[in-house]
């Protein structure tokens, strides 16, 4: 992008190697390299290791015989820049992140959804049900310290938006938040933690790096989903100003890539629990709109992308299915099935079955039980037999997550 940017600016480019003290790299990287490019324009330089340099590029619009007053002149006008960042990381280490929770009360996050100090309470509840729900499913053993370092990231993961160099430049909030943490002295795991809540930031960024990060990212992802979708605040064709969108495939991919054990609804009815009180609230709407429509939409989006055919996704996400981590297996099943010779003939049957239920049940409820005494015709005897030898096999099969070998029986 400042490539382009740069290209756009200049018509006769002469690149020049520039540089600045030394020092200044004991600031974060990060900092320095936004407003290197942000303010100046200018190319920062990394090592093979990935770590900023000391030298930059700048793209001068002139080609002197010496460049030296360009060069001189391009190192004054980033140095004052360099000081500012500086000062700000020097300044926001005097305070601790836990001095500046109770700021975050004066802060208003939304007219109808109260302070940043009252998200950050429904965070750190919802994370708090997340780590017991994930220690009860036996996927994540120490339930209780999970739970614990969870609610500390959770408490602090916002407070860096008090800070002043977050202030100046908000693309580094998390990113300060985590060094402010190691600077206070906190674990590295909590740190992680404060760093990715905001991940995945855009699509195919990475996922959080810790179980603890994974945590609180779901969680700030289902307050605000589900706290947004609440009041009513929902994304048209073209605005989407709470990035609800981009907050719904994180959920989707952390849930899936992370493999979790963890239920949609139960996820959402969770969050929903943290808004009670809130006159604005409306749970129904949550249930309906954001459970039953707008994150399955998004998965079907996504899935989509992924090279599933739309025939495929519709059968494995009609049924809605609330652990997102059995899609994928769902969907290589319902693909080996239909590469079966068996599988039109099978389909067609199933949906005249199904037609012919709804049809009967509009008349008089079916009984769900099969009298052997009334099946007369041989075909339907065979029929009654082969399913009663089939039947254990392929729930036996479905029970295990085999699901390609249980619609292979079926079949």
């Amino acid at each position: 992008a400042l490539l382009d940017e740069v290209t756009a600016l200049v018509e006769r480019p002469n690149v020049l190697v520039c540089a600045f003290e030394p020092e200044f790299l004991q600031v974060p990287q990060e900092c320095l390299i936004l407003t290197m490019k942000a303010n100046q324009k200018y190319f920062p330089l990394l090592d093979a290791q990935g770590r900023l340099t000391h030298r930059f590029l700048v793209v001068s619009n002139i080609t002197p015989d010496d460049p030296s007053a360009v060069i001189a002149g391009n190192e004054r006008v980033v140095r004052p820049r360099l000081a500012d960042a500086k000062f700000f990381f020097d300044q926001d280490r005097k305070k601790t992140l836990e001095s500046r929770v109770d700021g975050l009360g004066k802060v208003v996050y939304h007219n109808k959804l109260g302070t940043q100090g009252e998200r950050v309470e429904r965070v750190r509840a919802i994370a708090r049900a997340i780590a017991r729900l994930l220690a009860q499913s036996g996927q994540q053993p120490g339930g209780d310290v999970l739970a614990q370092s969870a609610d500390t990231a959770a408490r602090l993961a916002k407070t860096d938006l008090l800070t002043d160099m977050v202030g100046e430049f908000p693309e580094l909030q998390g990113i300060m938040g985590g060094y402010y943490a190691r600077h206070d002295g906190l674990s590295e795991d909590i740190a992680f933690a404060i760093e990715d809540h905001y991940k995945p930031r855009f699509a195919g960024d990475e996922l959080p790096r810790s179980p603890t990060g994974v945590v609180v990212a779901l969680a700030d992802k289902l307050e605000t989903l589900v706290g947004m979708f609440g009041i009513g605040n929902l994304p048209t064709g073209d605005r989407d100003p709470f990035a609800l969108r981009r907050h719904a495939l994180g959920v989707i991919r952390m849930l899936i890539e992370q493999a979790l054990p963890l239920a949609l609804p139960e996820l959402i009815e969770l969050a929903a629990q943290t808004f009670a009180g809130k006159a604005d609230f409306n749970p129904s709407r949550v249930k309906d709109e954001l459970a039953g429509k707008f994150i399955y939409d998004r998965l079907a989006g996504s899935l989509r992308e992924q090279g599933f055919s739309a025939q495929e996704v519709d059968a494995v996400l009609a049924l809605r299915p609330p652990r997102l981590a059995d899609v994928h297996p769902h969907l290589q099943a319902v693909r080996a099935f239909a590469a079966l010779p068996e599988a039109p003939a099978l389909a067609a049957a199933n949906k005249r079955i199904g037609n012919i239920l709804k049809k009967a049940e509009a008349e008089s409820p079916v009984h769900p039980h099969v009298s052997e005494l009334l099946l007369q015709e041989p075909a339907e005897q065979a029929l009654y037999a082969a399913m009663q030898q089939v039947l254990p096999q392929a729930d036996a099969q479905l029970a295990r997550g085999d699901y390609t070998a249980s619609l292979q029986s079926l079949a």
